[in-house]
């Protein structure tokens, strides 16, 4: 460092070296240490899984797949309608079977869809808390699975 005031040079303050260190010890010692960034790891065996909380779920996840299918169909079915090819596929139906009483109700098909719907949700939820008592009774004798969670960095 410079002095301004009379052009001198100062040199920086030192840590004091014990006498008898070596040249390249009394350097190390004035670097500053680098300390490695690493993540943090744990590992966890999950050997256990709540039925309660997976029958919440898997009914809400059931409950939301069917509300997105139901929507699509009636998006679906609204086009169809717009474009005249239910009153194409009526006309067709009553022409190959000479049945002129044949139509189309889109709310007997959307209450039979929503009903098909309800059960499907209730069945597969059934299912996934079955998986589950089965799964808590395997990690017994297994173990259970092991899971390595790490921090970000």
């Amino acid at each position: 460092m410079s002095d301004p005031a009379d052009g001198t040079t100062v040199a920086p303050p030192t840590t004091p070296q014990p006498e008898g260190a070596p040249a390249a010890v009394r350097a190390e010692r004035r670097r500053p240490q680098r300390t490695e960034l690493r993540s943090r790891q744990a590992r966890v065996v999950v050997r256990k899984l709540g039925p309660w909380s997976v029958l919440k779920i898997s009914f809400l996840f059931y409950l939301c797949v069917m509300l997105v299918i139901v929507g699509a169909m009636m998006i679906l079915y609204a086009i169809l309608g717009a474009i005249g090819a239910l009153d194409s596929l009526t006309r067709l139906i009553r022409d190959l079977f000479a049945d002129q009483s044949f139509r189309i109700n889109g709310g007997w098909l959307f209450s039979r869809g929503l009903a098909i719907g309800f059960g499907m949700v209730v069945l597969w939820t059934l299912v996934n808390v079955f998986v589950v008592f089965l799964y808590n009774l395997l990690s017994d004798i297994v173990g259970g699975i092991e899971v390595t969670l790490s921090e970000r960095r």
